[in-house]
């Protein structure tokens, strides 16, 4: 019979989380010295484990929820935005079908640096909070990463992947069949 651990927030999928999470906010800690492709590499190997992480996360009732804190300012928001779209320039701006919003059949024009400045948000939210290593900051950042991921950056992962995914390949992509020339004679 497995024993459920008195403390959910030490659990393996939670201390998983927190180091990938840790990694995600590491890196964009120092965006300066790296490359687009560097970014984009990095980004298409750690989004798809954070967000596979981030559904194992346990149900955690919240003890102190006045205990929330959030600790990533607008003016850092910013200036990681900013520097991310320096980077991507024109690539930057894509259309998605968000279901999110009200038109689910019209495309919005979305932003990369906006998407990954957004995931970057909840990651060190997330870390900080934990990092205060009481039982009710755990808690509530366990509780509060994996709402956000439910309402929030989980959306955003799935809105940057693919584009993320066509930039690294678009070179390698054959084009469609109906985009081929056929030779009849």
């Amino acid at each position: 019979m497995t024993q459920v651990p008195d403390d959910l927030t030490m659990t393996k999928p939670v201390l998983e989380t927190v180091t990938i999470a840790q990694e995600f906010c590491y890196y964009f800690d120092d965006i300066d010295p790296k490359s687009p492709e560097g970014i984009l590499n990095f980004i298409h190997r750690i989004l798809p484990l954070l967000y596979l992480k981030a559904t194992f996360l346990p149900d955690i009732e919240v003890e102190y929820p006045e205990a929330n804190e959030k600790f990533v300012t607008p003016e850092q928001w910013e200036e990681l935005f900013y520097a991310l779209r320096e980077k991507f320039g024109k690539k930057d701006e894509y259309y998605i079908i968000d279901p999110q919003y009200i038109n689910e059949t019209e495309p919005l024009k979305a932003s990369l640096s906006e998407n990954i400045a957004d995931i970057y948000q909840s990651m060190k939210d997330f870390i900080l909070l934990y990092k205060k290593n009481t039982l009710a900051h755990r808690q509530n950042a366990v509780a509060e990463f994996k709402y956000s991921f439910q309402t929030h950056w989980g959306y955003r992962v799935g809105n940057v992947i693919p584009k993320v995914h066509h930039m690294l390949y678009e070179d390698k992509a054959e084009p469609p069949q109906y985009q081929q020339t056929l030779d009849f004679m």
